[in-house]
């Protein structure tokens, strides 16, 4: 059966509704129910980031060099797991997935790892990160977040008291990204706005090029200010490591964050 233009090799259905896993071009993607593709894998290259906003999230590395112990929050196919599993051998990963339905798929189909260094646990991110919050602190020094459903933004991820737990679970030189969904323009503002008063207006937004996405990236207390002119040959550098597009990353930073790239980058 072929759909959105490739061909379905996996379909079903749980309490959240459908799951379907399609190929096109060598390129294989989680779809929930609608051409929007939650997750995709390049078959011949699975640790590469195919999808342009997952590209957008891994901006944080024009920031810092390596990571240790790091908190995902939505695994879908387990792409962003995959690309960190990958090239930061000493990171230690823990993923919070709502619907195990998705992990099962993310294992069975995108070739996620059973890996001693990556703990799943099936639950809400939200619920997850403000119980921990409560009993622990300064524990990621990144914490990813990409929490959708065909619906929207998860809703238990969508408040002020959310970011400011996750804050506490951040290393004091911790970084937050976030892919929010620009067309949901109040949402999508109120997050900003929420992420600015945790993190100090220390936040910078970097819209994905020609699509709905737009991701944000905010810096605990400790991380150091950058200097633009180091920043550029680094984004080369990085690059020509990762085959991401870190300069445009750093060009779209710096325009689109008139106001606030002062706090974090000097010009």
């Amino acid at each position: 059966m072929y759909k959105y233009d490739g061909l379905v090799i996996y379909q079903n259905h749980d309490d959240e509704g459908v799951l379907e896993v399609v190929e096109k071009n060598g390129i294989r993607s989680l779809h929930f129910g609608s051409s929007s593709r939650q997750s995709s894998i390049t078959l011949n290259n699975p640790e590469s980031l195919q999808l342009a906003y997952t590209r957008a999230m891994a901006s944080w590395l024009l920031f810092k060099e390596t990571v240790d112990d790091a908190l995902i929050i939505g695994l879908g196919g387990g792409s962003l797991a995959r690309h960190l599993l990958y090239h930061f051998p000493e990171c230690r990963l823990r993923a919070i997935e709502y619907r195990a339905s998705v992990v099962k798929i993310a294992r069975s189909h995108f070739g996620l790892p059973l890996d001693s260094r990556l703990k799943v646990i099936v639950g809400d991110g939200g619920s997850y990160v403000h119980q921990h919050a409560q009993t622990c602190s300064d524990q990621y020094s990144l914490i990813l977040i990409d929490a959708f459903d065909f619906e929207g933004m998860a809703q238990s991820i969508a408040s002020i008291t959310f970011f400011n737990a996750c804050k506490i679970l951040l290393k004091q030189d911790g970084i937050l990204v976030i892919n929010l969904w620009g067309t949901e323009t109040n949402l999508c503002g109120s997050c900003l706005h929420w992420l600015e008063q945790v993190f100090n207006d220390k936040v910078l937004i970097l819209p994905v090029r020609n699509r709905g996405n737009m991701i944000a990236v905010a810096f605990n207390q400790d991380v150091l200010r950058y200097e633009m002119k180091d920043l550029r040959p680094w984004a080369i550098e990085l690059e020509q490591q990762y085959q991401i597009e870190f300069p445009k990353f750093l060009k779209d930073f710096n325009k689109h964050n008139s106001c606030s790239i002062q706090a974090v980058i000097k010009k």
